[in-house]
């Protein structure tokens, strides 16, 4: 494959802009479309009542005012915790907290109760430009493959789970178990698959992927390690989508490298990285914040 120019990789907002505002809040991922993300990315788990939920970990302790596994509360339980003053912004325009400055509304009441993915799809499928979403299935989890399913419910509910012949959603699941992305493969063939690595297996060294799957996607560590593990998977024909890429060496390593996409915490420092202005969206492209209906899932 011939490597990407800096400016055509897509940037991927990481569980939203989570370095400026607080991780999968919808204010995050607001923010994160203002500031020109080409996409975004989430983790999904499933409710004691079976709505999937954009909470990475297994608790919410650490994102939220309460305490508790996430697969043993319902969403009205969730509804009544705060996941966003835990990661109060700082004063100024620069650092954390900028984007409150310069989008106040991303302070709303609301922005910061728990985001249920369906409400993140609706902001995906409203906004006028097309967004990539990448969704990450969390594993092990007590519910196994049910979250698979609903996952694949949800997103034939919105058209998203089985494009038309020649067409391609804007959604790809993800995830460290190669076991979820069998189930994904087995209930939605034409979606694409990734399979996340934290380290390489033997058996992928050489660049190959499990059947069906085309996209890999490594941590950046592997990268600064192994920068020749994306030569071979582009020989191949798999592509590469890099996680976290937050540092300017990193992006740099990134682009060298020729990887197909970067996932990152802070994707307005990316696209300056990468030569590209998020903010030179024209303003008719750009939505305004938009208002949230607390009682909606």
């Amino acid at each position: 494959m011939p490597p990407r120019a800096a400016a055509d990789i897509p940037v991927i907002a990481h569980r939203g802009a989570s370095e400026d505002v607080p991780e999968h809040t919808l204010a995050a991922y607001e923010s994160a479309l203002l500031q020109g993300a080409d996409g975004l990315e989430c983790d999904v788990r499933l409710t004691a009542d079976m709505h999937l939920v954009c909470v990475h970990d297994r608790r919410v302790n650490r994102t939220s005012n309460g305490r508790g596994v996430v697969s043993t509360l319902e969403l009205a339980q969730l509804r009544q915790l705060d996941f966003g003053s835990w990661k109060q912004p700082a004063p100024g325009a620069e650092g954390p907290g900028a984007a409150y400055v310069e989008y106040p509304d991303l302070r709303r009441e609301g922005a910061h109760r728990v985001l249920t993915l369906e409400r993140l799809l609706e902001l995906v499928v409203d906004h006028p430009r097309r967004v990539e979403l990448a969704i990450e299935t969390k594993h092990p989890t007590r519910y196994a493959g049910l979250v698979e399913e609903h996952l694949v419910a949800l997103l034939d509910r919105f058209g998203l789970a089985h494009p038309r012949l020649g067409e391609r959603s804007p959604v790809r699941v993800m995830s460290f178990s190669a076991l979820s992305v069998r189930r994904i493969r087995r209930l939605a063939p034409s979606l694409e698959t990734v399979l996340l690595l934290d380290r390489v297996p033997l058996r992928f060294r050489d660049g190959s992927l499990p059947r069906g799957v085309r996209i890999a996607g490594p941590g950046i560590h592997i990268l600064r390690t192994h920068p020749e593990y994306v030569e071979r998977l582009h020989s191949l024909g798999n592509r590469v989508h890099v996680w976290t890429v937050d540092q300017a060496s990193d992006i740099d390593l990134c682009v060298e490298l020729g990887v197909d996409a970067i996932i990152s915490n802070r994707p307005k420092a990316v696209l300056a990285r990468l030569g590209r202005d998020g903010a030179r969206v024209s303003a008719g492209s750009q939505p305004a914040v938009t208002g949230l209906n607390p009682d909606k899932p």
